[in-house]
């Protein structure tokens, strides 16, 4: 991520190289899983409200969801056809917010990660346009920001900023927005593996302990607490 470190004119993907390293991240935690094992759940605890294969396409969802829904009309002003086989990751103009892929197009564990990986190509494609300077300075309006925000932006250095007087609007940077899906995609594998340990199934990789789940009042019980 950005450092105090990186100039203005610092490349997109120089300043966030994690998305070159997200997939390889999320796969091998979630791989060799069984149905019954991706789609455990429970509601006991507020992150095992979700399954396994949930978690895993809420990330594919919410990428192209920021990008070219709240983003869409900025980077791209003269359309998707630039994106070439990208474009199906564009949403419905009557589609709205949706929290994971289409359940019954996007059920296999393999298509939901191929999605993921396309999500992440996005990324990448934006960011390669940008430099680092262009990012803190672009923004987008929020007006029904949702209430969980107050908690997130303390994870945040810059990049977001309230509206003088409207309640839950907030102004959101590019640089910020990246900044919110690579946590956002740490967070929600950080349940997976939660999920795993509630299942007695061993975790694989080490995730980055920075960004939300890493915030001092998170929510990070476990089932055997």
């Amino acid at each position: 991520m950005p450092t105090e470190s990186m100039s203005d004119s610092t490349p997109g993907n120089d300043a966030f190289p994690q998305f070159g390293a997200l997939y390889d991240l999320v796969a091998p935690e979630v791989e060799g899983l069984n149905d019954e094992q991706l789609d455990w759940e429970s509601q006991q605890w507020e992150w095992a409200k979700w399954s396994i294969r949930r978690q895993v396409s809420h990330m594919a969802s919410f990428i192209p969801g920021w990008l070219l829904r709240q983003w869409g009309s900025r980077l791209f002003p003269d359309g998707f056809e630039e994106l070439g086989e990208l474009q199906e990751l564009v949403p419905e103009p009557s589609e709205g917010i949706v929290r994971w892929l289409d359940e019954t197009e996007h059920h296999d564990l393999h298509d939901i990660l191929a999605r993921l990986d396309k999500a992440l190509a996005l990324a990448r494609y934006v960011l390669s346009r940008e430099t680092l300077g262009d990012m803190k300075v672009k923004e987008v309006p929020r007006p029904n920001t949702p209430p969980h925000w107050p908690q997130f932006v303390k994870a945040h250095p810059r990049g977001v900023r309230w509206h003088p007087t409207e309640t839950l609007f907030t102004y959101v940077s590019l640089e910020a927005t990246f900044r919110h899906l690579y946590f956002e995609v740490i967070t929600h594998l950080y349940n997976v593996q939660r999920l795993k340990r509630a299942q007695g199934l061993p975790t694989v990789v080490e995730i980055p302990y920075e960004g939300y789940w890493a915030l001092p009042d998170w929510d990070r019980s476990e089932a055997t607490d």
